[in-house]
């Protein structure tokens, strides 16, 4: 799975990390960062609740392309 993090739009609500904090921290500012390794041991369906979760929708989850 592949997680993007517009850090542009973050506002820094906390909110993925309430939902997915396996996935995602919060750097000093607050705004949103991913657990290294966490897409390990994440599922797909905690990284698509924390993109549903974002008030800003600033986290976009995708499945990974396929192998040549």
């Amino acid at each position: 799975m592949l997680i993007g993090i517009d850090h542009n739009t973050c506002i820094g609500s906390g909110q993925c990390v309430l939902t997915a904090p396996d996935l995602f921290t919060q750097d000093d500012d607050g705004y949103s960062r991913l657990v290294p390794g966490g897409t390990e041991v994440a599922t797909r369906r905690q990284a698509a609740e924390a993109a549903l979760a974002c008030p800003v929708r600033a986290i976009a989850v995708a499945d990974e392309p396929p192998a040549n």
